[in-house]
């Protein structure tokens, strides 16, 4: 669904993503995993559109979008979910998904529809909808950030460091509404520098290092590799 050819990201005169190339398959979730500043964040950016690339094209279901505007991007059915969840602390919950149908046509009684259907799989925030989404834990409000982009009815997720700042137990419970989305139909692109979680949910993997990859594999292969599992892992042979 995406392609990355040879793709250069520049800030000033330092270069963050040095010609990198990788693809995401339809239906899978791919991971890119890496140590901060490794340009993980900087790749994920450029495929929607809040940058532009110094080099490189990007591709979406075998167009090319590079240089598109990010709500052009989203029209499409690729949806960015930021590092940082970006939600609006100060409008309530149900107001921060009533802001996502903005990138849609689609009738207000639908959007309602669809939207009181989606809170149903998360009782949680359907319990707070008229909650300031700024009190919401950190779990919930990483969970208000997805099905926000849920709502934009997504062909492709892209999601930037969704265990952020969580405690292990809710990282567990964010993988699991991942893997459902992906399920139900969903390709996920997750960027993460918890590696082991991250490739344990991926069906493959990139491996991020000073703005290049440096390893790709089956996730279950990268899990495996004394690299991985030395430098993102924290274990020894």
């Amino acid at each position: 669904m995406i392609k990355i050819e040879n793709l250069t990201v520049k800030y000033g005169g330092i270069s963050a993503v040095r010609k990198i190339s990788f693809e995401v398959n339809e239906g899978k979730i791919v991971a890119l995993i890496g140590n901060n500043g490794a340009g993980k964040t900087s790749t994920l950016k450029t495929i929607s559109g809040l940058i532009s690339p110094s080099e490189g094209r990007v591709f979406f279901e075998g167009n090319e979008i590079t240089g598109m505007k990010p709500h052009e991007i989203a029209k499409r059915g690729l949806i960015h979910i930021p590092e940082g969840r970006h939600i609006f602390p100060n409008l309530t919950v149900k107001e921060n998904l009533i802001m996502s149908s903005s990138s849609r046509n689609i009738a207000k009684a639908e959007f309602h529809e669809e939207m009181n259907n989606m809170l149903k799989n998360f009782k949680v925030l359907k319990e707070r909808e008229n909650q300031l989404a700024g009190t919401l834990s950190g779990g919930e409000q990483q969970m208000l950030a997805i099905v926000r982009g849920m709502l934009q009815a997504p062909k492709l997720l892209m999601l930037d460091e969704p265990s952020m700042g969580l405690a292990p137990l809710v990282v567990e419970d964010v993988f699991k509404i991942i893997k459902s989305i992906n399920n139900n139909g969903v390709t996920v692109l997750v960027v993460e520098q918890n590696a082991q979680v991250a490739l344990s949910a991926a069906d493959y993997g990139y491996v991020m290092e000073v703005g290049e990859i440096i390893l790709q594999d089956n996730a279950d292969a990268l899990l495996k590799s004394p690299q991985v599992k030395k430098i993102y892992l924290g274990e020894n042979d």
